[in-house]
């Protein structure tokens, strides 16, 4: 198809979507119609569209930028209507532009204010952070052509490409206090509303593939459901029955009700101006002294179908990759494998993905993930080996074909996937990005903290004298989540001294020795095994300090330990 023509059909299918969805869907499919393309040849003349010049390239990536996610609440939902129905594909939309910020703006469609505080101050942050400009257009350029393909299959507006920015910074593992992940934010129950499969493999809403889709679903609803831009984002914000009620109180008050006159949370009430100053400051950089570096408006990466479970690792060697690199591109996968039960599919480079496709085509199926044969030791328990194991319990009960947690006796076997490398390899994993948050150096005394049953974000912030919010992100969780026993918290206490439990709830280093005795109560499920993995000692150093020899533990039963607190398991 050449230029003219891709032009004519996108102006078409804006003209016929106002006619019928049915029409869009045989011009898409079909690209056949004599009177339709006679009809585009009309309109030939008036779509011709020059390249934009570009500007200096930009710094470096900072993975550690301090971004604050907004929270999504779910609404009411008008129709949910997709653009797979009609089968519209996005691929059909590129190639008019070589730079994306010239299609981006041709492609706007939003009013916004000529002059509001509001605006203005975000207008003003923006201009005066110009290196944040610049690390987050190194992290969007991966994603803004497809981005803009799905917005143009559903008519768009193209300011909506730039949500990211106001949301996430483009940064797909961002996590904020209200539970919200992903470039898009998602909170877990508007992504499962839309699509977004979310367990101990994999997250949907970090998948910049499938949470895009989602995301244009959600905001085309609420713009369905309000008629306006301004009021369908402020929703996207902070959720539909909010802005609906703004709306209800400024008519009985026969007040203004649009976005800028209603009494919406102060963090909605900038989120709306937050991406009318992005649009500005892209429609004219020069005017506002920043230089956009030029994105080309071309495929960065394809989708390569991988058919079942993979290993991470043994994809990026596949693809030519490095690890890090295969999970920046499919950042939604939690572990070191793929999700056994999918969605089987990895981004990758363009240029990687012919290769790929044939490494994985000539690969035997038993070659895809490394498994052991693990025999069962008397006390073990399935949660203790899928610990160990780095699986969950729902998996290994699953491939053993295991009806309940506690089927299973020693001398048994069970067939265990284990990753080809060790895990630290796996540096962008939910599990090792954890461990590298909770080793970072900060201000204070440092904490081990093992959660017990009853334990909350509140009263571990009343006991260590420190905000909910600070515990969950030193530990890369929300104030909300779910605490589980056994799991282990660091704390980054700010008194002068911290007092350990008589139990090992709490493990504090205040001196400079790194070996400490403490008393340890057996509980219901514990082995000398579990223990010992616990704290990272040896099982016959247990018995020695304690004089059990092989006698069965009994609940209630306390041992002493001598541990080294600069060699603690951290996981949870």
């Amino acid at each position: 198809m050449n230029y003219t023509q891709q032009h004519c059909k996108r102006m078409l299918i804006i003209i016929l979507e106002k006619v019928g969805k049915t029409l869009i869907y045989k011009t898409s499919k079909t690209k056949s119609y004599p009177g339709i393309w006679l009809f585009c040849g009309l309109l030939a003349g008036t779509v011709v569209t020059g390249c934009a010049t570009t500007g200096p390239a930009a710094s470096a990536i900072d993975t550690t930028e301090a971004i604050q996610p907004n929270t999504h609440i779910v609404g009411s939902l008008s129709e949910d209507i997709t653009t797979d129905e009609f089968a519209i594909n996005p691929e059909d939309y590129q190639n008019e532009y070589t730079n994306v910020w010239d299609r981006l703006r041709d492609g706007m469609q939003m009013d916004d204010p000529d002059n509001h505080p509001r605006l203005q101050a975000e207008l003003d942050w923006y201009v005066s952070h110009a290196d944040y400009m610049a690390r987050v257009i190194d992290r969007a350029e991966p994603f803004m052509h497809y981005i803009l393909n799905e917005l143009e299959a559903r008519n768009l507006p193209a300011e909506l490409a730039l949500l990211p920015i106001v949301e996430s910074a483009f940064q797909p593992f961002a996590y904020s206090h209200g539970r919200a992940a992903g470039i898009w934010q998602f909170i877990p129950s508007t992504g499962k509303l839309y699509g977004l499969k979310q367990n101990w493999w994999y997250d949907g809403r970090r998948d910049v593939y499938a949470s895009t889709q989602s995301a244009l679903r959600y905001l085309d609803n609420l713009n369905r459901e309000f008629n306006d831009w301004s009021h369908a984002l402020a929703a996207y914000n902070a959720g539909s029955g909010n802005v609906r009620k703004a709306i209800k109180r400024n008519r009985a008050q026969n007040k203004e009700i649009d976005f800028w006159n209603l009494d919406l949370p102060k963090e909605t009430q900038a989120y709306v101006p937050k991406l009318m100053a992005l649009k500005r400051i892209v429609s004219d950089p020069e005017r506002y002294g920043i230089s956009l570096r030029c994105l080309p408006d071309i495929p960065q990466f394809e989708r390569v179908d991988t058919g079942s479970q993979l290993d991470i690792a043994l994809a990026a060697e596949l693809a030519g990759l490095n690890i890090e690199e295969l999970y920046r591109l499919n950042p939604g996968f939690n572990r070191w494998a793929t999700d056994p039960d999918g969605p089987h599919y990895l981004l990758v480079p363009v240029d990687n993905a012919e290769p790929f496709r044939q490494q994985l085509a000539e690969l035997e199926p038993q070659d895809r993930m490394q498994w052991q044969r693990h025999q069962i030791r008397q006390g073990e328990t399935l949660s203790q080996i899928a610990d160990r194991y780095a699986v969950s319990m729902d998996n290994l009960k699953t491939i053993n074909k295991l009806r309940t947690n506690h089927s299973i006796r020693a001398g048994q076997y069970l067939m265990i996937p284990v990753a080809s490398r060790k895990l630290s390899d796996y540096r962008l994993s939910a599990e090792q990005r954890k461990l590298s948050l909770q080793n970072t150096q900060r201000s204070g005394t440092k904490i081990t903290h093992t959660v017990q049953a009853g334990d909350t974000f509140w009263s571990l912030s009343r006991r260590y004298n420190v905000g909910t919010q600070e515990i969950a992100q030193w530990n890369g969780m929300a104030s909300r989540d779910t605490l589980v026993a056994g799991q282990n918290l660091v704390i980054w206490s700010k008194a002068r001294t911290a007092t350990p439990t008589t139990t090992p709830r709490a493990r504090v280093d205040i001196t400079g020795e790194t070996i400490r005795t403490i008393s340890y109560k057996v509980r219901h499920g514990d082995s000398l095994y579990r223990i010992a993995q616990k704290f990272n000692v040896a099982v016959n150093d247990l018995k020695r300090w304690n004089t059990i020899g092989n006698k069965i533990l009994r609940p209630g039963t306390v041992l002493k330990l001598h541990v080294d607190i600069t060699d603690q398991i951290t996981e949870g």
